[in-house]
């Protein structure tokens, strides 16, 4: 399979370190990884930070005219498929579409969001624009929950939504983390870190004062995110920007990573200090919260105290973070193709780990008689027996469905002690009163 990829907001090659590269190249690695050959047909960065509608035209004029070099490019190269990758309001794609439309392939869409509230505003153009690209997408696949929401609420006609989780692209799962000092790991610049910063340092004035703390990040608001950090200074172990090695050793020798998440749209931090089974302090958001291991983590509402509570209270154990669902692997060696790397080529091809369970019984199943979709509850014995019994980790913390009819629903409650999901394509053949 060959792919056309492109990030019209920071393509995988951009020297600045970010979320966003991170994710694009853990793509790369995912479409290698399945043996596919992935083309960057360009690197236009189309985002314009300000609302400015000269801009705008500007970079709409410059894509209109790469797009008949792409058209030839992508024939010569028998693209099968256009992949962009994070698409929005203030970096959409306006190359996809029209590509796409032109070689006759299918056009999809990775973390793209929809902004209604932004058409007639000062991103008008460009949030037409993005609109636009979704509309167009045989299929979305959907990062948060969040995102999911606004995407279902428009979706055209046979468009596919689907879940993609973000992952890390590591064969196996890196050193378990030993330390006992605090860290935090973000970018340093004003939209969307400086107040996770700012954040952090009022929760370090109410920790106790032999809380250690590592800062590794750099960038052009170091100076502001060193002021805030001015009245626990003494405490605090400022790293600079980190290779990756540097950064593995940093998580290696940490007791948690702190960052509340403000402004962010899911956070790369988390996963990777959670492969290192490093517990997490942030602030229930969304977003964030899709990522995160399972926990009851502080409102936003409750602020560095609430912060400064979660720290000191005890922790999950770092086996259980690195062994449950969010610590996904893609492995080459054994070529095993992940659920995240087939459904983010084809939405085809994806492999998704079940467990199934059938229901308890009922006072027809001990008669021997055919139940089919009457809805005869569970009895009293099993109702006694299911009650006893819990899923097994991780399955104690996976999707849960289940068929509406009550036998099935129950025992879902009874052994998962949450209510499932349910779809009526689950329910039993109808077999007639």
């Amino acid at each position: 399979m060959r792919l056309a990829l492109y990030a019209p907001l920071k393509p995988p090659g951009d020297p600045v370190p970010s979320g966003d590269r991170a994710m694009a190249r853990n793509l790369l690695a995912a479409f290698g990884h399945m043996g596919a050959l992935v083309d960057i047909p360009c690197t236009l960065r189309s985002r314009d930070g300000h609302g400015d509608s000269a801009v705008q035209a500007e970079i709409m004029a410059q894509a209109d005219m790469l797009i008949p070099d792409i058209i030839a490019q992508g024939r010569n190269a028998t693209w099968q498929a256009w992949v962009t990758y994070h698409s929005y309001y203030k970096a959409p794609d306006l190359i996809g579409p029209a590509v796409s439309r032109a070689l006759g392939i299918p056009y999809l869409l990775i973390e793209a969001t929809r902004a209604h509230k932004r058409l007639g505003g000062q991103w008008d153009a460009f949030a037409r624009t993005a609109e636009a690209a979704c509309d167009a997408a045989d299929a979305i696949f959907y990062l948060t929950e969040r995102d999911h929401q606004a995407l279902a609420e428009y979706a055209p006609t046979g468009q596919k939504l689907i879940h993609l989780r973000p992952f890390l692209p590591q064969a196996d799962l890196p050193s378990p983390a030993q330390g006992k000092t605090l860290l935090a790991v973000g970018m340093m610049r004003v939209a969307a870190k400086l107040p996770s910063y700012q954040l952090i340092a009022q929760v370090m004035a109410l920790l106790p004062d032999t809380t250690q703390f590592e800062i590794a990040g750099d960038g052009p608001a170091r100076a502001q995110v060193e002021a805030a950090m001015a009245p626990v200074t003494d405490r605090v172990r400022f790293l600079g920007a980190l290779d990756p090695d540097a950064l593995a050793a940093a998580y290696t020798r940490a007791a948690a990573l702190i960052w509340p998440g403000v402004d962010e749209a899911f956070g790369m931090t988390y996963l990777e200090a959670q492969a290192h089974g490093l517990p997490v302090i942030a602030q229930d958001r969304a977003g964030v919260r899709d990522v995160l291991y399972p926990r009851t983590y502080p409102s936003v509402d409750a602020g560095a105290a609430g912060l400064a509570t979660f720290a000191m209270a005890p922790a999950p154990a770092r086996d259980d973070i690195r062994d449950s669902r969010l610590c996904r692997k893609v492995s080459p060696p054994t070529r095993r193709r992940s659920d995240i790397a087939c459904r983010a080529v084809t939405g085809r091809c994806h492999m998704i780990r079940l467990a199934l369970l059938r229901h308890g019984h009922t006072a027809w199943n001990r008669e021997g008689r055919v139940q089919g979709r009457s809805d005869i509850p569970l009895d009293a014995a099993a109702v006694q027996e299911l009650g006893a019994q819990c899923l097994p980790a991780p399955w104690d913390h996976a999707e849960l469905w289940s068929s509406p009819l009550e036998r099935a629903a129950h025992t879902a409650r009874l052994v998962a002690g949450r209510a499932p999901k349910t779809d009526p394509a689950l329910m039993e053949m109808n077999w007639g009163d």
